[in-house]
């Protein structure tokens, strides 16, 4: 689909945008006449084998694409999809899995224990250099193959989120043949056997899923059985924030993703459209802190950057109220949140400057900025240039002015993706910041176990090494007892934040608006959006 420009794309906008606003929208969306759903998403899949991507558009894509062996529902039960039962050992290692029968891979290929073997071993062969999946089955030992339908999981550890873990469409199942046929590839070449199949990609344009006629195994709650409703899903790329608002209103799309919250007052009130949104779950947007680099080595300077930042009036300004504050490192909708840790480190200026005096940056510059030794309190948080969603970057700079008023310099920069990792990788900052979607407070280990690092496939950023933190969130990992782990993951929330290692800031939500034709399009635990019962009404 081509977009005007120049001129030309503004008067469309400044149409559309009009439109949107009085509510003259009639909603019948282009992309929809031939019975398929076009969706415009803010930024394209690095590739579609969700064994090595980290990303979440990458997920939310293959969700579409790719079956997992079990369900999981909006309170956290577990329930069965390609695998039907399940057992798991006295001693929490090994898990054996009786299979659905009659599932097809796209490629016609049969769905046996093979694929699920076929699927684990990928994910953490070192050829396959998975930037996330790995991290998740770090425990995994070897699938065997007891017979065409059961298959043996065994883990070195117990491990009590596995269940979790393939339930997301990180795990989903892929043919084995098409895993040998495109060795090397599988980015390019994704084949499940959801409800829709891989039809192709057209780089830095659209990725299109045609509807997989032969479906019938789709988990219990989902809103019909067969095949899905519409002929198709085109996935198109358009990552200015007002290009998708105008696509949508004027009808060249039928759903528009990231909707910016500054637009969704509009768009409630807009005939013909409707606004759908979910809280997702895991870890928050969260500065992370290098505690082993100075000035951050000092618990002080950390703690007095915790209460230098307004970040409740940050948050409302630039979110409008979609996005809710954050005073942990699990959202609201991750279970074992614990809400004790709101209010616990609120904005506080008077103690911010306390906190600075006492490590011994009494100094002030020219510039305002505080000093010790003749050195500038200086902090550096690089940032992948082109990346920032969410307005991340009006919120670091944001940050960054809030901090200078404390007398605290964050440099703020922009870097291009292989400066960015190597620096990364390399520990050479003193902040890092993301978010990361998972319904699962084992996020905490990935985040702050000295094993996550990120060169073992973790998010660790700094190597943080606590033995606190360890004892607990492994034992939380290990244990089946559900009072026992939130009491853990309690403990591991406090200590972050008492420690300073982190700052959360605010927690995301999938924000969608859709032409009022479009219905059934439904989310997953994860927020991630599902198109198997969505359907095109006249």
């Amino acid at each position: 689909m081509r977009y005007p420009t120049g001129v030309r794309r503004a008067v469309a906008l400044a149409l559309a945008l009009g439109c949107i606003a009085t509510g003259c929208g009639s909603g019948a969306a282009g992309g929809g006449r031939d019975g398929r759903i076009t969706y415009a998403v803010d930024s394209q899949p690095d590739c579609m084998d969700p064994q090595i991507s980290p990303y979440d558009i990458t997920a939310a894509l293959s969700r579409n694409v790719f079956d997992s062996l079990v369900t999981m529902d909006a309170r956290g039960r577990i329930g069965p999809w390609l695998a039907t039962s399940w057992t798991i050992s006295g001693d929490g290692r090994t898990y054996t899995f009786r299979l659905r029968e009659g599932v097809r891979f796209h490629d016609g290929t049969p769905f046996t224990a093979t694929a699920v073997k076929a699927t684990l071993d990928h994910t953490v062969a070192p050829e396959t250099k998975s930037q996330y999946a790995a991290g998740l089955i770090s425990m995994y030992e070897s699938a065997t193959v007891v017979d065409d339908h059961t298959v043996k999981v065994r883990l070195s550890r117990p491990y009590t989120p596995l269940l979790q873990v393939l339930s997301t469409a990180t795990f989903g199942i892929q043919s084995p043949a098409a895993l040998r046929t495109n060795r090397g590839k599988t980015c390019l070449h994704p084949v499940g056997s959801g409800p829709f199949v891989f039809a192709g990609w057209a780089r830095n344009r659209r990725i299109d899923l045609d509807r997989n006629p032969d479906y019938a195994w789709a988990p219990k709650g989902a809103g019909h059985r067969g095949p899905a409703h519409v002929g198709g899903l085109t996935v198109e790329f358009i990552p200015e924030s007002a290009s998708r608002f105008g696509a949508l209103s004027s009808g060249q799309i039928d759903i528009a993703a990231a909707v910016p919250p500054s637009h969704i007052s509009r768009l409630r009130h807009a005939d013909g459209f409707r606004f759908l949104r979910a809280p997702q779950p895991g870890a928050p947007y969260t500065l992370l802190l290098n505690p082993y680099r100075a000035p951050l080595d000092d618990r002080r300077v950390r703690q007095a950057l915790q209460h230098a930042v307004r970040l409740d009036d940050l948050v409302k300004a630039l979110y409008s109220g979609q996005y809710d504050r954050t005073w942990s490192v699990l959202t609201p909708a991750t279970a074992a949140y614990d809400a004790k840790a709101e209010g616990s480190w609120p904005y506080d200026a008077e103690k911010a400057a306390r906190l600075l005096d006492s490590a011994g940056w009494t100094g002030r510059d020219k510039a305002g900025y505080r000093t010790k030794d003749g050195k500038r309190l200086t902090l550096h948080w690089p940032y992948m240039n082109g990346l920032m969603r969410d307005q991340r970057a009006l919120l670091g700079q944001g940050i960054q002015a809030e901090a200078k008023r404390a007398g605290i310099e964050i440099r703020f920069t922009a870097l291009e993706p292989g400066a960015y990792l190597e620096k990364a990788i390399g520990r050479d900052a003193d902040i890092l910041a993301f978010s990361w979607n998972r319904a699962e407070p084992d996020i905490m280990r990935s985040y702050f176990a000295s094993d996550q690092t990120a060169k073992q496939g973790g998010s660790n950023a700094f190597g943080v090494k606590n033995a606190q933190l360890d004892g607990w969130l492994h034992e939380a990992s290990a244990t089946r007892d559900r009072k026992r782990r939130d009491a853990l993951y309690a403990k591991a929330q406090a200590l972050v934040n008492s420690e300073a290692l982190a700052l959360p800031v605010y927690a995301p939500a999938t924000l969608l608006g859709a032409a009022e034709r479009v219905r059934g399009v439904t989310f997953d635990v994860q927020a991630y959006p599902r198109f198997y019962d969505a359907r095109l009404e006249e």
